[in-house]
């Protein structure tokens, strides 16, 4: 009877060690799980985590930001994260080359660097050297079979890795037919890619020798810009129906796996929304669903449909007399909607939108949390880019 007490009470010491190792070990793995998720709240790869960790909010708020190449002090001053280059630096190849170098060697986070090359009337690379000058558009480049998009587009890219530029704002998947099944805006532009996912494949092939250069492409303008109107010059609207509507977008999700970054558009849609696509959260949000780390890209902010938008009126005042509480409006709104980078062409104008996301993050916890989303979002493209030296 004794010998049996004994077992007993040998086990039971047994157990109560094993529930005292069984604390030690469990509870601080659970409280470090934890502490990783509080950390990273949005799964960037460990790489990432110290230099996300060193940045200040505003250094965050400040990758959202691609502006028009001017001077490289105040990219440097500010902390930038993107450039928009066009014909008028290519032009002046040496001293745009000179600028780029000088930039990135006093930066923390290298540039993402973007022009849109998508050939035929929109054509950056034709002011770098005559040979360029002819390149295919988006319209006659969907007639050629793949073997021929895939050299082309390597060529292409290739030109562009090498005068620094690192994005293409291209390809352009708007609709090549309006709602009525005429010519859209885009198709007579020969910019379009066609009117359906008929030719996904041969817009893969485009975007995979771009990729294999180094070049990420940007797919414009979500939902599918099928308006008449310029929207960089007046306000933009269209009245496709819901259904024309969804069939552009169904272009735009076939491709959402191959292309990173989508480019919102500046028209109004009215039978979905009483604002521009850019401004209304609902449709960048239908934009990203399919790939929840698409980097959402504005056209130009400085546009003039989007700064009519913001003012409430039909007609805005002249370009250095924009009132501050109009500019306010308009960047809060972008950034409510949920867009990630936001494009500027009036480069002066990216101090005052730093300065509005740190006042709106002060006053309201959810503009944190958005600027930390879209920062994170972009450093993530920035790591897939190889464009960080960790």
């Amino acid at each position: 009877m004794l010998r049996i007490l004994f077992i007993i009470a040998l086990l039971g010491t047994f157990s109560a060690a094993a529930n005292n190792v069984s604390e030690k070990h469990i509870t601080p793995i659970n409280a470090q799980t934890e502490s990783i998720q509080q950390n990273n709240p949005y799964n960037l790869p460990d790489k990432l985590l110290p230099l996300w960790e060193s940045m200040t909010l505003r250094q965050k708020a400040a990758q959202m930001i691609m502006v028009f190449l001017t001077t490289p002090q105040f990219v440097i001053d500010n902390e930038i994260g993107g450039l928009l280059i066009t014909g008028k630096h290519l032009r002046e190849l040496d001293d745009y080359m000179r600028k780029i170098d000088e930039i990135n060697s006093n930066l923390k986070i290298p540039l993402i660097v973007a022009t849109d090359q998508e050939g035929g009337i929109v054509n950056r690379l034709s002011a770098v050297a005559e040979r360029w000058h002819h390149v295919p558009s988006a319209r006659e480049m969907r007639t050629m079979d793949t073997a021929k998009i895939h050299s082309l587009a390597n060529k292409v890219g290739r030109a562009l890795k090498e005068i620094k530029i690192n994005m293409n704002l291209a390809p352009v998947l708007d609709p090549s037919k309006d709602y009525s099944e005429k010519n859209s805006f885009m198709e007579e532009s020969r910019r379009s890619w066609g009117r359906d996912t008929t030719n996904a494949y041969k817009v893969r092939t485009f975007v995979r020798g771009m990729r294999e250069n180094g070049i990420v492409c940007v797919s414009k303008h979500f939902p599918g810009y099928d308006s008449w109107t310029n929207s960089d010059h007046q306000i933009a609207i269209s009245a496709s129906p819901k259904d024309k509507i969804q069939k552009n977008v169904n272009f735009f999700k076939t491709l959402s796996k191959d292309i990173p970054v989508t480019m919102m558009s500046s028209v109004q849609f009215l039978r979905i929304s009483n604002r521009p696509a850019v401004f209304d959260k609902n449709i960048v949000k239908m934009a990203r669903q399919y790939a929840p780390n698409m980097v959402m890209l504005t056209d130009d902010l400085w546009g003039t449909s989007l700064r009519t938008w913001a003012s409430g009126k039909t007609q805005i005042p002249p370009r250095k007399s924009y009132p501050d509480k109009y500019f306010r409006r308009l960047i809060t709104t972008v950034i409510d909607a949920g867009n990630d980078m936001l494009m500027i062409s009036y480069t002066s104008k990216a101090k005052d939108m730093l300065d509005i996301m740190m006042k709106l993050s002060e006053k309201n916890t959810k503009y944190k949390r958005r600027i930390e989303e879209s920062s994170a979002r972009i450093l993530k493209l920035k790591y897939k880019m190889g464009l960080l030296n960790l």
